[in-house]
């Protein structure tokens, strides 16, 4: 029976040889997930950008719905100040007739992320709270009667031509908000 063992031995041996993977293969296979990874990894950078626009304008939007409902509540002007990086709010003060930095920490200033672009259509015929010498003078107002100059702003963030997100006012409804896609948040006034 000595031969029979042999046997048995010698094919145990090849089994256990094929059983493990080769190093090309394992190579194949670490190539293969270190694509997938960077592939991953590029989306997911484009993604991040979308959802700090979502989250910047979203933030914006709320504000705005705020600063709408504290003038109503506090019968005092709010103004939106939009600056090439970001935005301010400010309230009329009434004894002089100026407009002062909105003293509030919900209010502080902020600003856009990177490569943010801002375009704004924004109505200039109505009633002004402004003289020609006043130094700060807000694009957007919030009455106290819950009215909103007219407005439209529209951002875009690097390279998202396509991506866009839109706030807008017709000055008696509210405000609107609509997300790529067509998604809209509305705030009546």
């Amino acid at each position: 029976m000595p031969g029979r063992s042999h046997v048995f031995r010698h094919s145990n041996f090849r089994r256990s040889r094929s059983i493990g993977f080769t190093m090309i293969e394992i190579l194949v296979v670490l190539i293969v997930v270190g694509l997938l990874a960077a592939l991953a990894v590029a989306n997911l950078g484009g993604s991040a950008q979308h959802r700090e626009m979502e989250n910047t304008v979203r933030e914006l939007f709320l504000l705005m719905q705020t600063a709408s409902e504290q003038a109503i509540v506090t019968n005092q002007e709010l103004g939106l100040v939009l600056e090439d990086d970001g935005y301010r709010f400010v309230v009329f003060n009434d004894e002089d007739r100026t407009w002062t930095a909105q003293s509030e920490r919900l209010f502080r200033p902020r600003a856009f992320p990177d490569g943010t672009v801002m375009t704004q259509v924004i109505e200039n015929d109505l009633p002004a709270l402004t003289s020609d010498e006043d130094t700060v003078r807000p694009e957007i107002v919030f009455y106290s009667s819950g009215e909103v100059t007219p407005f439209e702003l529209e951002f875009f963030g690097p390279g998202q031509d396509e991506y866009s997100h839109l706030l807008e006012s017709d000055g008696l409804d509210g405000i609107r908000w609509q997300r790529p896609g067509g998604d809209v948040d509305e705030v009546r006034a």
